[in-house]
Parts: C-alpha cells; sequence; structure tokens
C-alpha cells in the first residue's frame, strides 16, 4: 500500500496541475482583461458595413487595442463572433474581458453616439453636412435623400417646407443609421415637437405649425440674442395683423442665395421671388433657414406690444431699439449710422 502513495500522489498532483493550467487558459481567454485605451479612457471600434472579422481584427490591434491578440479571438471563436460581425459603433472599456468584447460586438450591441443640429442652416449642402457629422454615412448621401421629392412627401413636407421638419436639439443615434433612417427619425423627432399643447398655440395665433416655423426662421436671422427673439417676433405679427410687408432683410438675402450680402440695398428689393417680402406680403412659402426651438417658442409667444420696426443698437451689442411710428425709427436708424461712421473711423486710424 505504501508504494501506491507516491503514484497517486502524483497523479493527483499532475490532475491539479492541468487543472490549474486549464483554468489558466480559460481566465486569459475569457475573463482576462484584454483591453487598452489611451489613458484608460473608453474608445470606440467603428464596423463599417461589409466588414468581416479580420478587417474588424485589424481595427483592433493596428489601433492596439488589444494586449493579447491570440486570446481575444479564441474568445471571439467561442461567441461566433467570426461568423456574426455587425455593422456599428461599440464603445471599448479598459474594465471589459474577452468574453464581454466578443459578445457584445458579436450580438451587435453597438453604442449610441450624439447628433447635434445647431447653428445658422440655410441651405440643403449645410443640413446634409450638419446631420452626417460623425455617422458612416456622407453628406453627399444625405443630400441626395433631401433632394429625394418622394422621401420628403412620405413625411408630409416638399423642398420648401422640409427646413421645418429638423428641429434643433441633441439627439442619440447609431452610427450606421442609412439616411432614409436619419430623416424618417427627424420626422419622429418633429411630431414629438409639435405637442396639442404647441399645436393650440399655433392655432390661438392664427397660424399652422409650418407657418410659425417660417417666421421662426425670419427672427432668428433676425437676432440671436434669444431674450429679444419675443420681440422681434412681435413686430412681425404686427406688420401681419395690418398687412404690412414684413419687409425682413434675410428673406432677401434668401432670395439672392447669396449669403456673402452683408447689406441689402434697393437692387435687392427687386428681386423677384416670393421670398421677397419688400415686394410681397404675408409670409413666404417657407422658412429661410432651420429655425431655433427658443425662436420658434419666442414666436408662439410674441410680445404683445405696438412696435412696427426695429434698428441694431448703436452699442453694437447685437440687440436693437424698437419704435412704433416710422419717425422714431429713422431717429434710431441715424443714429445707429452715426455710430458706425465712428466706429469705421477709429479702426481706420488704428490701421
Amino acid at each position: 500500500m505504501r508504494k501506491r502513495v507516491p503514484f497517486f500522489t502524483t497523479l493527483f498532483m499532475l490532475l491539479l496541475s492541468a487543472g490549474i493550467a486549464v483554468g489558466c487558459v480559460l481566465y486569459f481567454t475569457f475573463r482576462h482583461k484584454n483591453i487598452v485605451t489611451h489613458e484608460g479612457r473608453p474608445a470606440f471600434l467603428l464596423i463599417p458595413h461589409e466588414a468581416d472579422f479580420e478587417q474588424l481584427m485589424d481595427s483592433l490591434t493596428v489601433n492596439g487595442h488589444l494586449k493579447f491578440e491570440k486570446t481575444f479571438r479564441w474568445a471571439a471563436r467561442h461567441e461566433n463572433l467570426p461568423d456574426n460581425v455587425h455593422p456599428g459603433r461599440y464603445a471599448l472599456d479598459p474594465d471589459m474581458n474577452n468574453q464581454e468584447l466578443a459578445r457584445k460586438l458579436a450580438m451587435g450591441w453597438q453604442d449610441p453616439l450624439n447628433l447635434v443640429i445647431s447653428g445658422t442652416i440655410r441651405t440643403f449642402e449645410r443640413l446634409a453636412t450638419v446631420l452626417s457629422g460623425n455617422l458612416e454615412i456622407d453628406s453627399a448621401t444625405v443630400l441626395a435623400c433631401l433632394r429625394n421629392d418622394s422621401l420628403i412627401h412620405s413625411f408630409g413636407f416638399d423642398s420648401v417646407s422640409l427646413r421645418a421638419m429638423f428641429i434643433p436639439n441633441t439627439y442619440q443615434v447609431y452610427w450606421d443609421i442609412s439616411g432614409e433612417q436619419l430623416l424618417d427619425r427627424m420626422h419622429r423627432e418633429y411630431v414629438k415637437f409639435w405637442t396639442s399643447e404647441r399645436k393650440e398655440k399655433a392655432g390661438n395665433i392664427g397660424m399652422t405649425p409650418l407657418q410659425v416655423s417660417t417666421l421662426a426662421s425670419i427672427v432668428y436671422e433676425e437676432t440671436k440674442k434669444t431674450d429679444e427673439m419675443p420681440a422681434v417676433a412681435g413686430v412681425y405679427m404686427n406688420r401681419l395683423r395690418i398687412n404690412m410687408p414684413l419687409q425682413a432683410d434675410p428673406t432677401l438675402i434668401f432670395a439672392a442665395q447669396d449669403y456673402s450680402i452683408r447689406r441689402v440695398l434697393r437692387k435687392h428689393t427687386r428681386i423677384d421671388s416670393p421670398y421677397n417680402t419688400y415686394k410681397y406680403r404675408g409670409l413666404p412659402p417657407g422658412p429661410i433657414s432651420v429655425p431655433s426651438i427658443e425662436a420658434i417658442d419666442a414666436v408662439l409667444h410674441y410680445d404683445r406690444h405696438k412696435h412696427l420696426y426695429f434698428c441694431a443698437r448703436e452699442d453694437f451689442s447685437g440687440y436693437h431699439n424698437f419704435a412704433s411710428t416710422l419717425s422714431d425709427h429713422m431717429k434710431n436708424a441715424r443714429r445707429f449710422q452715426r455710430a458706425l461712421t465712428e466706429r469705421l473711423r477709429q479702426e481706420g486710424q488704428a490701421k
């Protein structure tokens, strides 16, 4: 019996060693933290459409995101990733292990990104650039969707009214979203934005949502001061009420399709366009830019005052002086012109 003890002891030690070895292999294959990112911050893996497993591996290795490539390949095969590569944007966390990353990629559990619609957006080209932003699709693809009449008609818009469908805000979308899906998402956000309360307020001031957006686009072009927008909207509402031409300079710039114009001249007032609010009364056919939420709400809650005119302040603050009569307006205009002439003179002397 004593002679058998070393044999069983040896066998036990061999089995124990084998078990430890298998455990180590399994640990390093599945549970070991194998992800490397810059300074420990999350990184993102972008997998385009039509990419295969080896292209995925290239993206991980070339960018140095794996400590041990072989162990991740083992985990990837276990999760059947080579046959289930999904396009998308995936966050890589340094606390993830091989199995977690392989499963995330195999299941297509991608992470959304923020799509921010902001700034002055007048043309469809600019809108396409803003929308495509950091997405897989490029601006040319989005622009083609914006110019696809049958597509935009399916949302209840046309090329004249389409700018109203985009509500400036921050939205979470997936990197691999298609152009059609993106426009569908924007339309659903538009429907959410125009709540029954906002629609009711539009009706109370005698406007449709499209008309509100159209006037809001003019207000937004006239002032970026959100606290002044209701006052500017009030001026235009007063003009509409008495059937006075809006005489909004931004509409002439839109009609001319020349956004380099800094000062509207008499020749611009002769442009034959439905957007020429010097020549044609009432609102133009549609928005001249994508209006901000603040501008839309400023129209819905416009200031009730008696002003019919406004002119840039002589302090160049970006705010305006308002007037109820043409004579008072001309006084404000002359005051601004004197201040502008003096500023130009001082700038000339400084040179």
